[in-house]
């Protein structure tokens, strides 16, 4: 038997919304990336990678040197962290 679900569409908006202030996602970037992830901090090599915590938003939230820096931050803030590929 084959059972089918209507769902109604949502928007992008509301995808967002799912899980922000719950939910953050870690993201490791290139310093080349920062600027455009985090406009307010100060320039470092292009060439470093450092780890990212973004809510599930997409707002940036932290950096850290390594991805237990930024799971370290996630659960600070009572976030369920998710990797990010």
């Amino acid at each position: 038997m084959r059972h089918e679900t209507e769902f109604k569409p949502i928007s992008t908006d509301e995808l967002a919304q799912i899980g922000n202030g719950h939910i953050a996602y870690l993201r490791q970037l290139a310093g080349s990336e920062i600027a455009e992830a985090f406009p307010n901090l100060v320039q470092i090599d292009p060439n470093v990678k450092v780890w990212a915590l973004f809510g599930a938003d997409g707002t940036p939230i932290a950096i850290a040197d390594d991805a237990g820096g930024a799971l370290s931050t996630a659960f600070q803030n009572n976030l369920l962290p998710v990797a990010v590929h």
